[in-house]
C-alpha cells in the first residue's frame, strides 16, 4: 500500500493552526513543570474561556457544511433547513435515549466516538490517502484515550465512574481500567510503528516525521498534566482551534499570511457561529444554574458537561466525517486517476 506521489491537500488543511497548536502544548507542559504552584490558576480561565469560545463554539457552523460541500443538497433552503435540523436533532435526541436506556454502552459509545472524531479530524494533513486516514483515525484517537488510561489511572477512572454514575450505570473496576489500559496501549503503540514504518517504507518521510512530533507532543502533554486539564487543552486549543480554521475555508475564508495571525480568523467564526453559539451558551447557562442551585458537587459538574457533549458529539462527527472528509476522499482518487491517465 503507497501513498499517491501528489495529493490533493485535506479540506481546510494548513500549517497555521498546527503550529498554534505545537506551541500551546508546549507552553502548557513547560508552565506545568516550571511552576506548579501558579499552573491550575492560569490555565484554568483560560481553559473556561476557550471552552465556551472554541470548544463550544466549534460545532456551532455545522450547518454550513453541507451547502458548502453538496451544494445541490442545499438549493431549497427551507427544505435544507427542515433536513438539518430533523436530522442534527433527531440524533441527538437518539443519543439522549440511549442515555436513558443504556447508560454504559452509551458511556463507552461516546468515548469510542471521541477517539475517532479527534483522530480523523486532525490526521495530519500529508496522511490524505483513504486508508492511510483511517490507519491514522484510530490510532490518534486511542493515544488520546491510552495515555491517560496508563499514566492517570485512578484520575480516568473516577471521571469515567462520574459519567456513568450521572447516567445511573454501575462503575467500573480498577482491574477492568488496568486491562483495558494494556490492551489499548499495546495496539496503539504497535500500530504506530506498523504506520511509520510504512510512510518510511514509501518515502514519505515528511508524513512520518510530523505524525512522530505531534505524537510526541501529545505524549507530553498527556503524561504532565492530569486528565481533565490535558484533554481540556487538547479539545480546545488543538481540536477546535484547528476545526474553526478548517470551517473558515470551507465557509469561503482563506487564510491571507503564513503568520499566526488568528485573531481576524477567530473573529470572522464567531461572527459566522453568533446564533447558535448564543443558543447555546444560553441553554448551558440555565442547565447550569438549575446545577448550581441544587448544590451539584465539581464531579457533577463535570460529568453533566460531559453528558451533553456526548449528546451533540453523534451528529457533529458524522458530519465532520461524512460532510467533509469524504470530500477529501473523492477529490484524492480523481487526482490519482488523473496522474494515472495522463501517465499514459
Amino acid at each position: 500500500m503507497s501513498l499517491p506521489d501528489s495529493v490533493t491537500l485535506p479540506l481546510g488543511s494548513s500549517a497555521v493552526p498546527r503550529r498554534a497548536s505545537y506551541l500551546i502544548v508546549l507552553a502548557t507542559v513547560a508552565t506545568w513543570l516550571l511552576i506548579p504552584s501558579l499552573a491550575l490558576w492560569l490555565l484554568t480561565p483560560l481553559l473556561l474561556v476557550g471552552a465556551l469560545l472554541l470548544g463550544v463554539a466549534h460545532g456551532a457552523c455545522d450547518q454550513f457544511v453541507m451547502p458548502a460541500t453538496h451544494p445541490a443538497l442545499s438549493q431549497s433552503q427551507l427544505r435544507y433547513w427542515a433536513c438539518f435540523l430533523v436530522g442534527y436533532l433527531g440524533l441527538a435526541a437518539l443519543v439522549g435515549l440511549l442515555w436513558w436506556w443504556q447508560p454504559a454502552a452509551t458511556v463507552g459509545l461516546f468515548f469510542g466516538l471521541t477517539a475517532w472524531h479527534w483522530g480523523s479530524a486532525d490526521a495530519p494533513i500529508l496522511a490524505a490517502h483513504p486508508r492511510y486516514w483511517i490507519a491514522h483515525s484510530l490510532l490518534r484517537g486511542g493515544l488520546l484515550f491510552a495515555v491517560p488510561l496508563l499514566y492517570w489511572a485512578d484520575e480516568t477512572r473516577e471521571i469515567i465512574n462520574g459519567l456513568l454514575s450521572l447516567g445511573g450505570a454501575s462503575p467500573v473496576s480498577a482491574t477492568a481500567i488496568f486491562q483495558l489500559s494494556l490492551v489499548l496501549g499495546t495496539l496503539v503503540a504497535g500500530g504506530h510503528l506498523l504506520l511509520w514504518a510504512s510512510y518510511f517504507r514509501y518515502g514519505h518521510h515528511a508524513t512520518a516525521r510530523m505524525d512522530m512530533l505531534e505524537a510526541g507532543l501529545l505524549i507530553a502533554l498527556l503524561v504532565v498534566l492530569p486528565p481533565l486539564l490535558s484533554a481540556g487543552v487538547y479539545f480546545v486549543f488543538w481540536h477546535s482551534l484547528h476545526h474553526v480554521l478548517r470551517m473558515n475555508q470551507l465557509m469561503g475564508r482563506h487564510l491571507l499570511s503564513r503568520r499566526l495571525l488568528l485573531g481576524p480568523e477567530l473573529g470572522f467564526f464567531l461572527r459566522r457561529s453568533a446564533p447558535l453559539l448564543a443558543l447555546s451558551l444560553t441553554g448551558l447557562a440555565i442547565l447550569y444554574g438549575i446545577a448550581w442551585w441544587q448544590a451539584a458537587t465539581e464531579s457533577v459538574l463535570v460529568s453533566l458537561a460531559l453528558l451533553v457533549a456526548s449528546i451533540v458529539t453523534l451528529p457533529h462527527a458524522l458530519l465532520v466525517t461524512l460532510g467533509m472528509d469524504t470530500v477529501r476522499w473523492r477529490s484524492t482518487i480523481i487526482q490519482r486517476k488523473r496522474q494515472t491517465s495522463l501517465r499514459y
